[in-house]
């Protein structure tokens, strides 16, 4: 099959074992990224298999009308990203193994990373020493402190037991079903609501985005934290109300705030208000961008292609498109 991967902006599968699985495909790497649809169809004419990288590329009912070789899109993880409604009605099958089994070991230490980032004011006491300034502040001890967790979940699973080896305590809120869940397994879950938010030290919000969750954390939720506390958000931008981040950050309620996501991406405006907060420390969506990662997510992308290729797909998104071509 004539295979097309998008987005591998630092040229890293090749080097990766689970390239191999891709022998005796026509293979076409793209490591910049095209947001214009016309350009993008035009790079993708001869495409029989697209492989997503993430999120990065939206895959919309106009691209696919110009793809007319186009039968398979394979990914991993959600697709909010792709109209599946439209693949359907081009008679694209869209594969994508959900890892219902599995956290994103690579998230969760991200976030754990930023949690540690922000309450020692690492990044700042570094651009400190480097400027010859010697120390700028004084950090927070994690050890004591109370950990919130919104969203019971695997990767919050994750973090929750690097928080506990820092002797951190862990509290929880999800859903009706989340916190159900949670209780059932002995966690301690929340009062209420603004209690989580109240009285926990650092936030950290591990929701799956989509429409139901669109906006899941209000300014009301963020005013209602303390002025020393952080907010950690290492999932969607999406999840928290339009502007509600900036403005409880100008507001000092919480008073610090990491981040992985924007509205935005990629983010390239240095001037930016949140970018440039200075009470705001950020990553440019990298909470899955490690090596291993990308291995152990591409090996399943690749054999969703290999399946296909053989007349045997796997993880069918929409299976209607098979069953009418059979």
């Amino acid at each position: 099959m004539k295979v097309h991967i998008l987005d591998d902006w630092f040229d890293t599968l090749r080097g990766l074992p689970c390239f191999r699985l891709l022998d005796g495909h026509d293979v076409t790497v793209w490591t910049d990224h095209v947001a214009d649809e016309a350009a993008l169809a035009d790079r993708l004419q001869d495409a029989e298999a697209l492989v997503l990288f993430r999120e990065r590329t939206k895959v919309t009912r106009g691209l696919l009308e110009r793809l007319p070789n186009l039968k398979l899109i394979s990914q991993r993880s959600v697709y909010p990203h792709v109209d599946v409604p439209a693949c359907t009605d081009q008679g694209v099958l869209l594969c994508s193994n959900m890892h219902s089994d599995t956290p994103s070991y690579a998230a969760a230490e991200l976030t754990f990373g930023l949690i540690l980032a922000a309450m020692r004011q690492i990044p700042q006491q570094m651009a400190s020493a480097k400027a010859g300034t010697w120390q700028m502040g004084v950090g927070k001890t994690l050890r004591g402190r109370t950990l919130g967790l919104y969203g019971y979940g695997r990767i919050a699973g994750a973090v929750a037991d690097y928080a506990r080896a820092f002797g951190m305590n862990v509290v929880w809120w999800a859903s009706d079903e989340g916190r159900a869940r949670a209780e059932a397994d002995g966690e301690t879950v929340a009062d209420s609501r603004a209690a989580f938010f109240a009285d926990s030290d650092v936030v950290s919000l591990h929701v799956r985005m989509k429409p139901a969750t669109k906006g899941i954390v209000t300014a009301e939720d963020l005013a209602q934290m303390k002025p020393g506390a952080l907010f950690v958000n290492t999932s969607r931008a999406g999840l928290i109300a339009p502007g509600a981040l900036l403005d409880a950050l100008n507001a000092g309620r919480p008073g610090m705030a990491a981040i992985d996501v924007f509205d935005q991406e990629p983010m390239t405006d240095p001037s930016d208000p949140l970018l440039s907060h200075p009470n705001l420390i950020c990553t440019p969506h990298i909470g899955f961008v490690t090596e291993d990662e990308f291995d152990l997510q591409f090996t399943d992308i690749f054999e969703q292609v290999n399946a296909y290729a053989k007349g045997a797909p796997i993880h069918m998104i929409n299976p209607e498109v098979w069953t009418a071509a059979g």
